[in-house]
């Protein structure tokens, strides 16, 4: 079975920057897109950015363009999200996703971790 653990989060002043990690286990993580996703309690799961298997595709949220940055190392199994410049609207639990391809639509993604919570203070 597939397992997503995401790692990194934690509460930094705005301006800070975090970086998560998300493990992949129980099979090769370059078989998969892998995305990010973000929640606020109340709200939907919202994509954030996606990187497809080999790497060379990636897409980002408006609200993650020129400050996020996704990236895989599919020799650790590993995918990280990059977060500079970090603001209190950041605050959320971050979710890493795996599917077959990038898309925003999280019904898509077929494995999720349980997700790590970000806290971005003013």
């Amino acid at each position: 079975q597939v397992q997503l653990v995401e790692s990194g989060g934690g509460l930094v002043q705005a301006g800070a920057s975090l970086k998560l990690s998300c493990a992949v286990s129980g099979r090769p993580a370059s078989i998969f897109t892998m995305a990010w996703f973000r929640q606020i309690p109340g709200k939907e799961r919202e994509f954030v950015a996606g990187i497809s298997g080999n790497g060379i595709n990636k897409q980002y949220a408006d609200s993650a363009k020129g400050r996020f940055t996704i990236s895989r190392d599919n020799a650790r199994n590993t995918v990280y999200l990059q977060m500079n410049s970090l603001k209190p609207e950041d605050t959320a639990v971050y979710y890493c996703a795996a599917g077959p391809y990038i898309t925003t639509v999280s019904s898509t993604y077929v494995f999720w971790g349980q997700g790590t919570q970000v806290t971005v203070s003013s």
